[in-house]
C-alpha cells in the first residue's frame, strides 16, 4: 500500500475508523430520481454501475444491508484505513454474479478475480463532494491493489447532454447515470445531493406475502404483497417468469420492479418485477 497517498488525506482521517461499520444500512448517502428540469450546474455524473453496494469502513467490507462481506484476504489487504463508499461490481450485465460472488460466507477466489470496487466517495473526508472528490483522486488508485478503481466523474451539461450520455451508457449494456451534487456533506439518507437517471423509473420493495394466482397461474404465485421504505403496500404481479412464479422470492426478501410514474395516492403505476435484491438484507 502507498503509505504516502494516506498521509495526504490527514492523520486523523486515516487513524479515525468512520462510525458506519455493521449499521451500513442506515447510514449511506442513498440517490432520488433525476427529472428534467433540474437544475445542472453544480452536479458531476458518473456511470450507475450494475453491481452491489459495497462500504469499506477502514478495517472491514460491509453490504448496503449491514452484511459483512466474506472477501478474501488478498482482496482487502493493501485497502488504506480510510473509510470509502462504493461499487462491488462484475461489469455490465453481470449483478447476479456480483451478488452470488459477494454474499458466498466462503470467498470463491476465482470468482472474486473478477470483481471491482468502483469507489466513488469518501464519507469521512471533510468537505464537499467536488473536495471530497480531490481527495479521492490523490488516494487511488492503488499500486497494490489495482482493483479498486475510482470511479471517473464529470461535470453535468444540459439535459440534452445528459440524455446523450444516458443513451451512450444505456447502449454499451450500462443500467444509467448517477449525479452528485458537488457542493453536498456527506450525509446517510436519500436527497436531491445524489440523483439516479435511468431509462425507466425503478425501485425497491420488500416481500410480505405471496398471493395465491388465478386462472393460467392458478396453483402457483399470481402476485407478490409488498411494502415500500415508506410503508405503502401494493401488490406486484407483473414481470415474472413461469419459473419465478413457481419458487417466488421469499417473504422478507427485497426485490426491485420498474414502473411509470405514480398515482395521487403515491403507489407506483404499471409496476412490474424487475429482481431480486440479494444485497439488500432480508427480514421476516
Amino acid at each position: 500500500m502507498d503509505r504516502r497517498k494516506l498521509l495526504l488525506l490527514g492523520p486523523a482521517l486515516a487513524l479515525a475508523p468512520f462510525a458506519l461499520a455493521n449499521a451500513a444500512a442506515s447510514k449511506l448517502m442513498l440517490a432520488d430520481v433525476y427529472h428534467r428540469g433540474m437544475p445542472l450546474a453544480d452536479y458531476w455524473v458518473s456511470e450507475k454501475f450494475d453491481g452491489m453496494r459495497g462500504y469499506w469502513d477502514g478495517r472491514q467490507l460491509w453490504t448496503r444491508g449491514g452484511e459483512r462481506v466474506a472477501a478474501p484476504a488478498w482482496f482487502t489487504a493493501a485497502l488504506p484505513a480510510v473509510p470509502m463508499d462504493g461499487e462491488l461490481w462484475a461489469g455490465r450485465g453481470r449483478f447476479a454474479e456480483t451478488v452470488s460472488t459477494v454474499r458466498d460466507q466462503i470467498p470463491n477466489d476465482p470468482a472474486w478475480r473478477s470483481i471491482r470496487f468502483m469507489v466513488f466517495d469518501l464519507p469521512a473526508q471533510p468537505g464537499d463532494f467536488t473536495a471530497r472528490l480531490a481527495a479521492l483522486r490523490k488516494l487511488l488508485p492503488l499500486k497494490d491493489a489495482p482493483w479498486v478503481i475510482p470511479v471517473p466523474q464529470a461535470r453535468a451539461g444540459t439535459h440534452e447532454e445528459l440524455q446523450a450520455l444516458l443513451d451512450k451508457t444505456v447502449g454499451m449494456g450500462g443500467e444509467g447515470l448517477v449525479l452528485h451534487r458537488g457542493g453536498s456533506v456527506y450525509r446517510g439518507e436519500r436527497s436531491a445531493d445524489l440523483l439516479k437517471f435511468k431509462p425507466y423509473d425503478d425501485a425497491d420493495a420488500r416481500v410480505l406475502a405471496h398471493v395465491p394466482g388465478r386462472g393460467r397461474h392458478a396453483g402457483r404465485m399470481g402476485a407478490l404483497l409488498v411494502e415500500t421504505p415508506e410503508g405503502r403496500r401494493f401488490k406486484l404481479g407483473g414481470g415474472f417468469t413461469d419459473a419465478q412464479r413457481e419458487q417466488p422470492p421469499a417473504a422478507g426478501s427485497w426485490v426491485s420492479y420498474r414502473y411509470n410514474g405514480t398515482n395521487p395516492g403515491g403507489l407506483p403505476r404499471f409496476a412490474r418485477f424487475l429482481r431480486v435484491r440479494g444485497d439488500l438484507a432480508s427480514s421476516s
